[in-house]
C-alpha cells in the first residue's frame, strides 16, 4: 500500500494521520523524471525544427508541472512525518528548480517561436537535469536507510 494511516475527523487533521509509504518516493520520482523527460524531449524536436511548441507539446509541460507541484508536496509531507530535512531538500531541488524553469520560460520563453523554443528547450533542460540528479541523490537516500 502506497499510502498508510487512519482517517479522521476533518476536524482531527486527517492529513496528519496519513503516513507515507517509503514506495511513494520511487514511484514520485519515477513519473517526474519521466514527465520532465517527454516535456523536455518534445520542446526540444520543436527547438531543432526552428518551429513554435504545439498543443501536444504544452500539454506534457502543464503534466510535468503538476506533477512536479506533487513532489513539493509530498517533500513537505515527508518533513513533517519525521522523515528529516534531507527529504526536504531533496524534494524541493527536484520539484522547485524545474518548477522555476517553468515560470521563468513563462517570462522569457513561452515556445511561440523558433527562437522561443530554443530558450524555452535550455531552461527545461536545466530542470530535467535537477530532476535526474534529485532522483538519483533520493534513491541513494533511501536505499542507504
Amino acid at each position: 500500500m502506497l499510502i498508510l494511516g487512519q482517517v479522521g475527523d476533518i476536524g482531527d487533521g486527517v492529513i496528519d494521520n496519513i503516513i507515507v509509504s517509503s514506495s511513494v518516493h520511487l514511484i514520485m520520482g519515477m513519473i517526474v523524471v519521466v514527465a520532465m523527460t517527454a516535456a523536455t524531449g518534445a520542446v526540444a524536436r520543436h527547438a531543432v525544427k526552428n518551429e513554435a511548441v504545439n498543443a501536444l507539446t504544452k500539454m506534457l509541460m502543464a503534466f510535468a508541472v503538476a506533477v512536479l507541484a506533487a513532489q513539493v508536496l509530498l517533500g513537505i509531507k515527508l518533513l513533517d512525518q519525521g522523515q528529516g530535512i534531507f527529504q526536504l531538500y531533496i524534494h524541493y531541488v527536484g520539484g522547485l528548480i524545474p518548477l522555476g524553469s517553468f515560470a521563468a520560460a513563462g517570462w522569457f520563453a513561452r515556445g511561440d517561436s523558433g527562437r522561443s523554443s530554443r530558450w524555452l528547450l535550455l531552461l527545461l533542460v536545466v530542470g530535467w537535469i535537477s530532476a535526474i540528479m534529485a532522483f538519483t541523490i533520493g534513491r541513494a537516500y533511501v536505499n542507504a536507510g
